[in-house]
């Protein structure tokens, strides 16, 4: 029986491979977070990792606070950078699989079409910046590892935007949203099966991949379908990204080209308004 050490276990993605997990009998999960996991500590890092001895390690787990990260550049840089370095060499050495999860905030947003995994970098924040150099680290150190970049990720678990806009919705007559950045979003269930399914395929091919749910929206475009699927009478303003200046500079359009994890996995990319219908019944559920 393999067996799957989950950093980051608490987050959104975490606790949706936590729901999926009791469907895959042949894996013994070892679901972990910064209590068990300290991805701050090296030396934890490396006795922890000693003694689960995992077959595969699935790293959920960053520092996501992307507005703080612009003060907090150096605990940013030890879980998003050297904590993944640490992890992809452990890997290395054991000939563990890695799967690490990186972000569109690597892309400077810049481009006119949906960026494929071949396009260059180019963060603007630090968030990215941590987050890219993560991604250098477990390439180089661990070159049979996978990468997948998502984006805008929500789930019925943790803070995010779905759910904020529901409260602000159900609080007040009338939001304003950005309507100038545009991308997908990722409902992280999803995203959970994409990764069981990685592991349950009989293929490992490593290197960098894009995923999120099909679909190109703004945040604006988005917060209206929440209001339309839960209901809400609240009215819904579109607003530039220059009327909500944020410390952590956003890319104005992060969309992910799909097809190569559509063609290597055989991934049945989700319409995103098919996956926040399936979300939103969930929370009505809770």
């Amino acid at each position: 029986m393999k067996k799957i050490l989950i950093t980051g276990a608490n987050g959104q993605l975490g606790s949706e491979i936590k729901v999926l997990a009791s469907n895959y009998s042949e894996f013994e999960f070892v679901f972990t977070d910064i209590e068990e996991f300290p991805l701050g500590n090296q030396d934890e890092i490396k006795s922890n990792f000693k003694w689960i001895a995992p077959d595969v390690v699935i790293n959920c787990a960053a520092y996501t606070a992307v507005d703080k990260a612009e003060q907090d550049q150096e605990i940013a840089n030890v879980v998003n950078h050297l904590a993944v370095a640490t992890l992809a060499q452990l890997c290395d050495e054991s000939q563990a699989k890695f799967i690490h999860i990186s972000t569109d905030y690597v892309f400077d947003g810049n481009s006119p079409v949906a960026y494929t995994e071949t396009d260059t970098p180019n963060p603007q924040s630090v968030y990215g910046k941590t987050k890219l150099e993560g991604e250098k680290a477990c390439l180089s150190l661990c070159p049979d590892s996978i990468i997948i970049r998502t984006a805008w990720v929500y789930s019925e678990f943790g803070a995010n935007f779905v759910k904020t806009m529901i409260r602000l919705m159900t609080e007040r007559d009338a939001i304003g949203v950005v309507n100038d950045q545009i991308g997908s979003p990722t409902y992280a269930a999803d995203l959970a099966q994409v990764i069981l399914t990685i592991l349950t395929s009989e293929k490992w091919n490593p290197g960098i991949y894009h995923y999120s749910n099909a679909g190109e929206i703004s945040w604006f475009e988005f917060a209206t379908a929440i209001q339309e699927i839960a209901g809400l009478s609240c009215e819904v303003n579109g607003i530039p990204a220059s009327n909500y200046p944020t410390p952590a500079q956003r890319p104005a359009f992060s969309l992910l080209d799909k097809s190569k994890i559509e063609k290597v996995y055989g991934i049945k990319t989700i319409p995103y308004k098919e996956s926040l219908v399936q979300m939103i019944g969930k929370l009505k559920d809770s």
